[in-house]
């Protein structure tokens, strides 16, 4: 009953969003000397949660149901990061992926207090 509640749906989706940027850098900062590497990043959040990616529009209980969208597990868009390449193709720069991983930190970090607020009204709800 309460994991189809769409608060812990889109604080889990938050919080898998950032692990998987989180594993992005780290591959970015892995290959920061691979000559031609170009850096990586993921769509941001907004863009992999929007109704047209998750479903989260009209949802068919039915088969009856017109316009339903029952699709909940998308793909990953990835991106090449912006940024000048050096002299050897590389394109990654330690600095730039050091501000994006304390973002993701932060991204992770609210998910998971979202999370544990929802949680806390539930049991206050319920009279724990």
């Amino acid at each position: 009953m309460f994991q189809k509640l769409d608060i812990f749906q889109m604080a889990s989706g938050l919080a898998k969003h950032a692990s998987t940027r989180q594993e992005t850098i780290a591959k970015n900062i892995a290959n920061a000397d691979t000559p031609e590497y170009r850096a990586k990043d993921i769509a941001s959040f907004e863009e992999t949660y929007s109704d047209e990616a998750t479903g989260t529009s009209m949802k068919s209980s039915r088969a009856g149901h017109l316009h339903g969208n029952d699709a909940q597990n998308t793909p990953i868009k990835f991106v090449d990061a912006p940024g000048p390449s050096s002299p050897n193709g590389n394109s990654v720069t330690l600095e730039a992926e050091m501000m994006k991983a304390t973002e993701v930190r932060h991204q992770h970090d609210l998910a998971m207090s979202v999370y544990k607020s929802s949680m806390n009204i539930l049991r206050t709800s319920i009279g724990r």
